[in-house]
């Protein structure tokens, strides 16, 4: 009675495909075209992919994922920033803003009809009659004015701010907490700016979460034991300008500043335990009440 001859092992993947070689986790057989190196022999694609899922993706101190090493928040920003001066500086044709503003070409100063469109304003008349402001109901004012500016030159200054500011908060924090501060800063700039200016005062700028992103970056170097002594005296500097030069929004800096401190304090020192909880429900605490700071606001000034 003859024996059979033996069988030559297939791919399991590719059946008719003979191979030797086998999985060092599963040891199914695996051709060259489905072979991934592993640190020890040949791994079939279905066992790295498994071994991809259970390996933790990398966090930063602060629970933000590695990604924001890359600074794509940072960049996005900028670039918003840049392409609505854009379209502020074409809205206003045959005007004297050829730069979105006025002043040395449009450089500094002055306004488009964007800014007027989107800066915030508490309530007032306009030239056509009609009253507008963010106790009429538009509130997106609170948010379209920390994208814009008044003027190439004041674009660039917070631009430049953020670019250097922004770069090492994204890489501490990831993109969601960064992105998460950067609002709540500006928008709490903004709150204040409506709160605290006189109703038919106009302001806008990203200088409300820039300010905001250096009580961040003071907070979170003292979180890490890092030196302050660098930091401190820009901060001092950038307030001193902000009581003495004319035109410069002091509460929405101070705001800005305020509720950037609050969130990178609800960011850096929540507990490792519950941290994406408890920094997620005090960023929504934060907004909670800047909402109510705006609607006790709006009462004061309709009634």
């Amino acid at each position: 009675m003859s024996e059979s001859p033996p069988t030559t092992p297939a791919c399991y993947r590719h059946p008719g495909r003979e191979t030797y070689v086998r999985c060092t986790r599963c040891d199914r057989s695996i051709c060259p075209d489905c072979m991934r190196e592993a640190s020890v022999g040949f791994q079939c694609p279905e066992c790295v992919a498994d071994g991809r899922r259970s390996v933790r993706p990398a966090r930063t101190a602060f629970g933000g994922g590695a990604a924001g090493q890359l600074g794509y928040v940072t960049k996005t920003l900028i670039g918003l920033n840049l392409l609505i001066m854009l379209l502020s500086i074409t809205s206003d044709r045959g005007g004297d803003a050829a730069a979105g503003g006025a002043g040395f070409g449009g450089l500094l100063g002055g306004g488009t009809p964007l800014t007027e469109w989107g800066a915030v304003l508490g309530r007032a008349m306009f030239a056509d009659g009609h009253i507008g402001g963010v106790a009429e109901g538009e509130w997106y004012r609170l948010v379209t004015a920390m994208f814009l500016h008044y003027g190439v030159v004041h674009l660039l200054l917070n631009m430049w701010a953020l670019w250097v500011l922004g770069r090492s908060l994204e890489g501490v924090l990831g993109p969601l907490r960064f992105a998460a501060l950067y609002f709540i800063a500006g928008f709490g700039g903004n709150v204040a700016v409506y709160v605290f200016s006189a109703p038919n005062q106009m302001s806008a700028g990203a200088s409300t979460a820039v300010f905001g992103l250096f009580a961040a970056m003071f907070v979170i170097m003292r979180r890490l034991g890092r030196d302050t002594s660098a930091i401190l005296p820009i901060l001092v500097i950038n307030l001193i300008f902000t009581f003495t030069v004319p035109n410069i929004s002091i509460a929405g800096h101070l705001g800005g500043l305020v509720f950037g401190a609050l969130m990178a304090l609800v960011l850096a020192y929540a507990p490792k335990s519950r941290r994406t909880l408890v920094q997620a429900g005090g960023g929504a605490l934060i907004m909670v009440a800047l909402l109510g700071l705006v609607l006790v606001r709006t009462a004061a000034l309709l009634g």
